[in-house]
């Protein structure tokens, strides 16, 4: 067992994906598979099971993980004093962002940092993204995912990670409005909506309905985006969120999207205050997301 191969252990244990993790720690996949197999023989335990898209943590991984973290972090420690001075950063970063993105972008961003700076604390909170910008603003966190308003706040500045599409979506079984939907032409205003309470999505939902000329039954107004998926398939209304949501929603086999025009895709990315980049321990982690999502 040597640092290196703990170092991969721990990298594809986040990302949970051969091809990223190679990529990543510049190694072939072929060459970080006989590395891990190498570690599973020497602990005589099956860290990952396999299929061709992704791999799954073992419970043996899940025991091996926190101690091959405070390994390399000892070891990073025992060289930053062997030097003759500590340049490691510590500290605390608050973040904030959605359920969804927790489980979506978080883990890609978050893989190679907490390699590189192992003394860096987070502490996450999870909610409706409209209240991204706003947290930061107030200072409840130093950085958060969110979706770029149309108007940015001057103090913000933000890095695009990704573009996020949106589609409208039906309950997939029985409702009392699944006969006006095949219809060619359906009375929109007899179905009911539900909608993003506030925020990019809430804008481009509203901009889809001018552009259809639709006066909207909004049925519920629902903070963050994962509860709408859960009451269309419940059969409540049609709801408008962003693919990335119903992707990963365990109720997706539950809905369907419905063929209509499309609606503007939001821009998803890192944001903070433009003083925070003057703080070490963010602007690491805002270094890393370009790195991460922008540098080619």
């Amino acid at each position: 067992m040597n640092i290196k191969s703990l170092q991969l252990f721990i990298h594809l244990c986040e990302s949970q994906n051969f091809s990223k993790t190679a990529a990543s720690m510049h190694i072939s996949p072929s060459a970080l598979s006989r590395q891990i197999q190498k570690l599973e023989e020497e602990i005589d335990q099956t860290l990952f099971l396999r299929d061709n898209r992704s791999v799954e943590l073992t419970p043996a991984a899940k025991k091996l993980l926190p101690v091959a973290l405070n390994i390399i972090g000892e070891w990073q420690n025992y060289n930053a004093q062997l030097s003759g001075h500590d340049e490691e950063l510590k500290g605390e970063i608050r973040l904030f962002c959605s359920v969804t993105a927790s489980y979506s972008h978080l883990p890609e961003l978050l893989s190679d940092f907490r390699i590189q700076h192992p003394f860096i604390e987070f502490k996450l909170s999870t909610g409706d993204p409209a209240q991204a910008i706003e947290k930061v603003l107030a200072d409840e966190v130093d950085i958060a995912i969110s979706a770029q308003p149309e108007q940015l706040p001057a103090r913000i500045e933000f890095e695009t990670i990704s573009e996020i599409p949106l589609s409208v979506i039906a309950p997939g079984g029985v409702s009392n409005f699944a006969q006006e939907l095949q219809k060619d032409k359906p009375d929109w205003s007899a179905i009911p909506f539900i909608v993003p309470e506030s925020g990019t999505a809430r804008e481009r939902a509203n901009a889809w309905f001018k552009a259809m000329k639709i006066k909207p039954n909004i049925y519920a107004q629902v903070s963050g985006h994962e509860a709408i998926v859960s009451m269309v398939a419940l059969g409540c209304g049609v709801g408008i969120a962003p693919d990335v949501v119903i992707n990963n929603s365990p109720v997706k086999d539950k809905i369907e999207r419905l063929k209509v025009a499309s609606i503007k895709p939001f821009k998803l990315g890192v944001c903070c205050k433009r003083s925070q980049l003057d703080n070490p321990l963010v602007k690491a982690l805002w270094e890393m997301a370009h790195d991460t999502y922008i540098a080619p």
